[in-house]
This record gives structure tokens, C-alpha cells and sequence, in this order.
């Protein structure tokens, strides 16, 4: 799906990627669920694009529905794998220390469970090999994408602002769609390590005045970063 001359999105709300296309080729942030790898190779070549023409894959985090096809793209073609150095660990299949009790509703989680299950979500290959990154870092990468340290959701979480799709890809950092509720607009994700963190560290987001605030999962939302955060920040309160 093409959300903007520089800007494309694979899956669906309830889990995505996105693709940032430029002259000197694409960069894809997250890797979704391994079945997303039909997607990827359809939507390139809508794009005019081939699996040579991905320079980087940067993950916004690294549990498992964020990793999908990192691994068989690094593996197999020879992309690099970028993840900040606080979540390396987990991308690799190291432990994720245990989260509260999440608030559900039997349709949302079955609605993701069956998603997930359908893309391969139960055959998770983790990374054997990552580029580590920090916040403040400006990657050599088509869209020049720069690291924002976005810690809470866990402890190595990261924001990639890219101004040539005025774009924010802020993986699990909020959510417009709760994959365990349903309920949509801007609000914390489930399943964070530290929640009043996450939330605090939104407020990083803001200098990028970006219009579109792209998800992990949910909507794309383009009403720009500042509501994005303010509305996350009072579903938060509530």
C-alpha cells in the first residue's frame, strides 16, 4: 500500500511494516511475521524494485512480531540488520523480562492470535548477526533515517524519524490499534516493560514535527506527531 511518494506500508492493523523508497533504493523498518515475506516481494514489485534494491532493515524493537523475515533477509541477501545495542539481546531470542496483567477482549486477542498464526507468527527465526545502533545516529541508509532512543516499551525501543516521507516509525512506542482490546486511536501498546516510561519518552518525538506517526500496529495516523502524543499521553492518564 503507498502512503505517500516515498512511503509504503505491508500487513495490515494489525501488525506492519513500512518501506521508505527513495533514488538510491529502500530502507524497510521492522520485519513483521515471517508470512509477511510475500508481501514484501509483492509490494517492491509494485514498486518498480527488487530485493537488490533493499539497502537496511531497521527494527524499532526486538520481540518476535517485529523480527518475521529480518533474519532470511540478512541471511539470504546480504541486508544488514539494524536494532539499538538495549535490545539486541532480545532480537537474538534472549529472554523479555515479564510485563503486568494486560486488560483484553476475546475478539481482539483471537483476532490476533488467528493473524499471527496465519502469517507464521509460531515460526519465529530470531537474528544471528545485528548492526547496533544509538539515539542521535543518522544511518547511511535511502532516507537518511536518524534514531530516536524511545525506551519503556523496552529497554532498547527506538523511533526513526525520516523527513524525506515526513514520517515517524515509532514501533511499539504507541499503538493506534490495541491488539488485545480493539480500541483505537493513539494509546500505550500492551505487553510494556516499563509503562510510565514509554510514555515519557514520547516527548522525543515531538521536535520531528512529523505529519505521518506510523505504528507497529494500528493505523497510520497523519495528523501529526504533537496530537499523536498528546492523545496517547490522556489515554495513558486514563
Amino acid at each position: 500500500m503507498k502512503l505517500g511518494p516515498h512511503l509504503h506500508r505491508i500487513g495490515n492493523d494489525i501488525v506492519a511494516v513500512y518501506l521508505v523508497d527513495t533514488d538510491d533504493g529502500v530502507t524497510v523498518i521492522d520485519a513483521g511475521l515471517p508470512g509477511h515475506w510475500r508481501e514484501l516481494l509483492t509490494e517492491l514489485s509494485s514498486m518498480g524494485r527488487t530485493l537488490s534494491d533493499v539497502k537496511g532493515l531497521i527494527l524499532t524493537h526486538g520481540d518476535a512480531d517485529h523480527l518475521g523475515f529480518a533474519e532470511r533477509l540478512r541471511r539470504d541477501h546480504g541486508v544488514p540488520v539494524y536494532i539499538h545495542a538495549g535490545d539486541a539481546d532480545r532480537a537474538k531470542g534472549g529472554k523479555k523480562p515479564p510485563t503486568a496483567k494486560q486488560s483484553m477482549k476475546p475478539g481482539a486477542l483471537l483476532g490476533f492470535a488467528a493473524y499471527s498464526i496465519r502469517k507464521g507468527g509460531l515460526r519465529t527465526g530470531y537474528l544471528t548477526e545485528v548492526v547496533e545502533v544509538r539515539d542521535g545516529q543518522t544511518l547511511d541508509l535511502p532516507g537518511a533515517p536518524s534514531i530516536i532512543g524511545l525506551p519503556g516499551h523496552s529497554a532498547g525501543s527506538i523511533a526513526i524519524h525520516v523527513p524525506v516521507a515526513d514520517a515517524v516509525f515509532v514501533g511499539d512506542g504507541l499503538t493506534t490499534r490495541h491488539v488485545l482490546t480493539g480500541q483505537v486511536g493513539p494509546q500505550p501498546a500492551p505487553f510494556t516493560d516499563e509503562p510510565e516510561q514509554a510514555i515519557a519518552s514520547l516527548r522525543a518525538l515531538l521536535p520531528t514535527g512529523a505529519t505521518w506517526v506510523l505504528p507497529g500496529h494500528g493505523t497510520p495516523w497523519n495528523g501529526g506527531v504533537a496530537a499523536a502524543v498528546d492523545a496517547a499521553e490522556q489515554a495513558a492518564r486514563r
